[in-house]
């Protein structure tokens, strides 16, 4: 139940979000792009609406059935969709299973973008880093990273405290992995300590979330 409250109510409110990704990573009709820490599945739909060959990976098989489930739900064409402006809405170019991000099974060079959304701060420092590396690893030289996640600082205001909230009742070892990320600086930090080089760097919603394009050299 609790995951299928991501597809009901988080999806939503992140849809306008889903939608800029794809167009701040650049994506056309036949890329092969990664979604990594998937979950259900929502960011690589919107890639393989342009037309891309979306894959989406996660370690929890219980999300990965949720993205089955609702690209069965969605059906091939999509004309649920068609009001986002997607000229090439289908889904029988997508596909998902579950994989480790810090193992990719896919080989070097074989993706022209990859993305990960809010994955990287549930994660223990050094994992991080080892995602990062895979993500570098599978997308081509001259691809996109695109990355996704809280803003730090984090803006001061009730946002800010609804975040810390719902980090703190995700776990001890969830929040502890949230604070750490904090301490770490963020994205621009953890971006720099992986040898990557930012291109482009994007706020939305109020400030609290932070997208990063880096090119892969």
């Amino acid at each position: 139940m609790r995951f299928l409250n991501y597809s009901n109510v988080i999806d939503p409110l992140l849809k306008g979000l889903r939608i800029f990704i794809v167009k701040f990573a650049d994506i056309k009709a036949g890329d092969r792009v990664l979604d990594v820490c998937c979950g259900t599945g929502d960011q690589a739909f919107h890639y393989a609406k342009t037309g891309a060959i979306a894959y989406g990976i996660d370690l929890n098989p219980d999300m990965i059935e949720v993205a089955e489930k609702n690209k069965k739900k969605l059906g091939l064409v999509d004309e649920l969709y068609s009001s986002s402006g997607y000229a090439n809405a289908r889904l029988d170019n997508v596909s998902f299973q579950v994989a480790d991000a810090k193992n990719l099974p896919f080989k070097d060079n074989f993706f022209d973008c990859a993305s990960v959304s809010f994955g990287l701060h549930e994660k223990e420092r050094q994992a991080r880093n080892e995602i990062i590396s895979e993500m570098k690893r599978a997308v081509k030289k001259g691809g996109n990273l695109i990355f996704i996640d809280f803003q730090v600082p984090l803006p001061k205001g009730p946002s800010s405290w609804l975040i810390k909230t719902v980090e703190y009742f995700a776990g001890t070892n969830h929040y502890e992995y949230f604070k750490d990320y904090l301490e770490q600086g963020g994205l621009n930090e953890i971006l720099k300590e992986n040898q990557l080089r930012i291109e482009r760097n994007e706020r939305t919603k109020n400030g609290i979330v932070e997208i990063i394009k880096a090119r892969n050299i």
